[in-house]
């Protein structure tokens, strides 16, 4: 675990430098960054932007008598956005929270805790171990292979940290697992143009969260996808799954926003007589399994 944090925060401070906070919406707008290409999160459907995000920001609106409007970035551009808060009051995004995030702005309550999964083709020889929730691989697996990430996400920073990490370096303390094998990393805009990688033989394996990893492959039937483990470092453990959590993120000082965003969270994560949450009810319905 304490190697997981090093790794976050360290790599996380690639993202960029915070800015001053300054008002951008008219008063009756929430103006939210996403990238659309996350889905069930946030996803086109056609011109329009929809997903698990939209709906919960939909419900802010409605809490805050508010209009919400999404607009679609790149991903590695939210953060610093909502940071300065000239040209957005938000960002939702299935953005993971960090440390070094958190220097730069508000994040709501968790609402989703994700694993990172791997994608490869079917046809792939790269080994596999089985637990007691099923198949899964380990970092050692990729040894050798050429990384599809997308840039700024979780995956990225794990990837980048396990390819690049050494101990002689005081950001991180450690070797990552892949470091000096061979092992390469390749970045994207988005998940999907990681996928797609694998079939036009750019990438050996894309590295990305569990939803938009499943997501992905259940529309290529060439490609399947497995969770992502760190293997047991002492006796007696077991390999522990690579995991992280969402949240939404305002500029900084925007209590009223951010106050708004936790209480629909917290309605939103109760669980009702069936023992699911409506979070993951939405989550059922935008991966089309209700």
């Amino acid at each position: 675990m304490k190697k997981i944090c090093a790794l976050l925060l360290a790599c996380a401070m690639l993202l960029g430098t915070a800015f001053t906070f300054a008002s951008c919406s008219d008063g009756n707008t929430i103006l939210v960054q996403t990238n659309a290409f996350f889905a069930p999160f946030e996803y086109y459907d056609g011109d329009d932007i929809k997903g698990v995000d939209v709906e919960i920001m939909a419900k802010v609106g409605e809490k805050l008598n508010k209009k919400v409007k999404f607009k679609n970035v790149e991903f590695s551009a939210i953060i610093d956005n909502v940071s300065e808060g000239k040209v957005c009051d938000a960002g939702a995004a299935g953005i993971t929270i960090t440390d070094e995030r958190k220097e730069k702005v508000d994040f709501s309550v968790p609402y989703y805790t994700s694993v990172q999964y791997v994608i490869f083709a079917k046809d792939s020889d790269i080994a596999k171990k089985s637990g007691a929730d099923g198949e899964y691989i380990v970092w050692e697996a990729l040894k050798g292979k050429t990384i599809g990430t997308q840039t700024d996400t979780t995956g990225w920073i794990y990837t980048d940290g396990e390819i690049n990490a050494t101990a002689d370096n005081e950001d991180y303390g450690y070797d990552g697992v892949l470091y000096n094998t061979g092992t390469t990393m390749k970045n994207f805009d988005n998940a999907q143009l990681a996928a797609d990688g694998i079939g036009a033989n750019l990438v050996d394996v894309v590295i990305i969260d569990e939803l938009p990893a499943q997501f992905i492959v259940s529309k290529n039937s060439n490609l399947k996808c497995l969770p992502l483990y760190y293997s047991a470092t002492e006796a007696g453990e077991e390999d522990a799954p690579v995991e992280e959590q969402y949240a939404i993120c305002v500029t900084k000082g925007n209590t009223e926003l951010l106050d708004a965003i936790n209480a629909v969270l917290e309605e939103l994560m109760k669980k009702d007589s069936s023992g699911k949450t409506e979070i993951e009810k939405m989550v059922m319905r935008h991966m089309g399994m209700e």
